[in-house]
């Protein structure tokens, strides 16, 4: 903590960024896969000034990608069916002055600060509902986000992320309903349109 003190009062130092939305989700869609459904979507990322100056100073980002489906209840709260979430690792290498993207034992490198961040923003096959988990024919709502995992930051820029937006960054959820399949007689190709974004939101 200590350590990092300087790299803080650097980064405060910086002026202040203007918030045009630094993420946004473009789409978001279920494709029926072997094991069950999986999420492909496409989210557009922009670091902040601090963030990007953090990023090139050693601190690691770490991002989550959050998926959630529940089925509406008139009756009472709507029922969570399926929730799911994965991490990746930013990081800048000085040496080789290029960005490293991990997640899991996957490991990928880029050269420039935009090729890295639409890697990160860009999800395909990602199985988040098991095979089962969704009634025949019935209407679902799935949303998904991505943010910065703050509490993975250094303790100094914690304190100061709670009160500076330029240390935070997260997309809305991204929400849209879909029908599962019913029991027999599915047509793979005509549920795929079901399964569509049909709008974004908080």
């Amino acid at each position: 903590m200590v350590a990092a003190l300087p790299l803080l009062a650097s980064m405060l130092a910086l002026p202040v960024a203007t918030h045009a939305d630094e993420v946004a989700v473009r789409a978001a869609r279920l494709e029926q896969a072997e094991d069950g459904y999986a999420l492909d979507a496409d989210f557009e990322l922009d670091l902040t000034a601090r963030l990007e100056d953090a990023l090139h100073k050693g601190v690691a980002l770490y991002f989550v990608i959050e998926f959630e489906c529940t089925r509406p209840r008139w009756y009472w709260l709507d029922e969570r069916v399926a929730a799911a979430a994965r991490s990746a690792r930013l990081s800048f290498h000085a040496l080789t002055r290029t960005y490293r993207l991990s997640s899991g034992s996957l490991h990928q490198t880029y050269p420039t600060i935009g090729e890295v961040l639409r890697a990160l923003g860009t999800v395909r096959g990602w199985t988040v509902i098991e095979r089962g988990r969704l009634a025949p024919d019935t209407v679902y709502s799935a949303a998904t986000r991505v943010r910065l995992d703050v509490t993975q930051l250094p303790k100094p820029f914690q304190v100061s992320a709670l009160a500076n937006r330029d240390w935070t960054l997260a997309s809305p959820w991204y929400r849209w309903t879909f029908r599962s399949p019913p029991l027999a007689g599915a047509d793979a190709g005509g549920q795929a349109g079901d399964m569509d974004a049909g709008k974004g939101g908080r």
